[in-house]
């Protein structure tokens, strides 16, 4: 007889493989495995400094891979279970059915050893999953045609350093459950080019601000009284500049006197009924100070009958702070900012009333490349002399003109000058005034009174040179 060959030094490896693999939907969820492991191994270099930037590049790593090496285990069962109802040969003879038998031993061991290593990596891809959808970069980028008037916005915020999640999701399993169903809602609607143009604000299912904002800013704390300055620059030749200097009274703690301690002082409450989507329109306010009987204030023309049909909420720190991570400009006030910061050349002739006549345009192409070279073209035109001399400053100034228009108008999103209201003050949107417009009335003599100096003080109005200024020691 002639002597069985002996075992390679690999058969306990490549044995209970073949085992495994012996019809083709097992061999493809093999095939899967073994692709997505050794992609896996490739990018986890990538995974493990965090580098991931591009958010479809994310939604490869983190969402498709995951979903392969996944689909790749549930194939080989289902692939031993088919065939052996199909009369297939069986994965181990009788005579291998017992622990003596080095067949059983090493099926088992290299079922227990894949099943670890399998653990490890989809553990390691489900973590780096959740991570990374909770990443701004994902929020913001992964949907870029919806997203992109919100993620410029925030981009260019004072909270651009807070994550998305920390103000929509936040902490906790709940939260996390809810922004997830949500999201496979949006998801659908992306698909479908279903979804909102613009995007609905505000957004009625976000988190209370004592759970966000209040986590930083706390409404308990007495503010003391900030100054303001504001330029404004006049649209005539030498864009000559004005300032008002405002007082704001912050107030807050139990000092129930100032913007904060009136609204949001310990024992102060506020309720109020919104008759529309925007919150914009509000007919019905109630003011509650603890010990005293609540105060309610009803709008001119308002009917009860109809109010009581709007639904109620709880005035927080929102309602007011209405954009503080997504907030776009109006052009006169873009432009002042960028000529205050010099971005855009005060020295310019007419740069202010050129700037603006510019980028209210309605274009109907590259909008980006015709406003740049629509200001370059009035000084080549009108003011040769001043090109010539300073042309650096006027390409430089005009770069910074298409970029508060790239930063404020999305055409394919309806985006455009004063779309989202900005409730905070009440120059270019109601803000203050919807409910402070001395026509909420209690009864005959209260009302909401529209009285500047409960919230500011002007010190000084369109003045060139505020002596107020010069008092303060204040140089710019």
């Amino acid at each position: 007889m002639n002597p069985e060959p002996r075992a390679g030094r690999f058969d306990g490896l490549i044995t209970p493989l073949i085992r495994l693999s012996r019809n083709w939907i097992s061999k493809a969820g093999i095939f899967i495995v073994s692709a997505a492991t050794v992609f896996f191994l490739f990018l986890l270099p990538t995974m493990l400094s965090g580098s991931v930037s591009h958010p479809y590049l994310g939604i490869l790593i983190f969402a498709v891979l995951p979903l392969f090496f996944l689909s790749g285990l549930v194939l080989i069962p289902i692939g031993l279970f088919v065939d052996r109802r199909r009369g297939g040969q069986a994965i181990l003879e009788p005579r291998e059915r017992s622990w003596g038998h080095p067949m059983l031993r090493q099926l088992v061991l290299f079922i227990g050893a894949a099943t670890v290593i399998n653990i490890v990596i989809f553990s390691q891809l489900t973590y780096r999953a959740v991570h990374f959808m909770d990443s701004s970069t994902f929020c913001g980028g992964a949907c870029h045609q919806v997203m992109q008037p919100e993620f410029s916005a925030y981009k260019n915020a004072t909270h651009s350093r807070v994550d998305c999640v920390q103000c929509h999701i936040g902490p906790g399993a709940e939260w996390e459950l809810k922004a997830k169903i949500s999201g496979l809602r949006q998801v659908f609607k992306v698909v479908f080019n279903s979804y909102s143009r613009p995007t609905p604000a505000p957004v009625h299912n976000l988190r209370p601000a004592r759970d966000t904002c209040e986590a930083c800013h706390w409404s308990q704390k007495v503010a003391m009284d900030r100054l303001r300055v504001i330029a404004k620059y006049a649209e005539d030749e030498s864009n000559s500049v004005t300032k008002s200097v405002i007082l704001m009274r912050i107030g807050g703690g139990n000092v129930k006197k100032g913007i904060h301690g009136a609204h949001l002082a310990a024992g102060v409450t506020i309720r109020y009924r919104p008759a529309d989507e925007k919150r914009q329109t509000i007919p019905w306010v109630e003011r509650s100070v603890s010990g005293e009987e609540p105060a309610v204030y009803l709008a001119n023309g308002a009917k009860m009958a109809d109010v009581e049909k709007l639904a109620v909420r709880e005035m927080d720190c929102i309602d007011c702070h209405n954009r503080p991570a997504h907030n776009y400009d109006m052009p006169e006030a873009a432009l002042d900012r960028a000529m205050v910061e010099g971005r855009i050349n005060p020295a310019l002739p007419f740069a202010k009333k050129a700037g603006l006549e510019i980028i209210k345009r309605q274009f109907k192409q590259d909008a980006d490349q015709e406003i740049a070279a629509a200001f370059v073209d009035f000084y080549r035109s009108k003011y040769p002399a001043v090109f010539d001399k300073d042309r650096t400053v006027v390409e430089s100034s005009a770069a910074t003109l298409r970029a508060i228009y790239q930063r404020n108008i999305f055409p394919d999103m309806k985006v455009s000058w004063g779309t989202y209201p900005n409730n905070i003050g009440h120059t270019d949107s109601p803000g203050c005034f919807r409910c402070h417009d001395d026509e909420h009335k209690a009864g005959k003599d209260k009302t909401i009174a529209q009285d500047c100096s409960s919230c500011h003080e002007l010190l000084a109005t369109d003045e060139k040179d505020p002596k107020v200024l010069a008092d303060f020691g204040y140089t710019k």
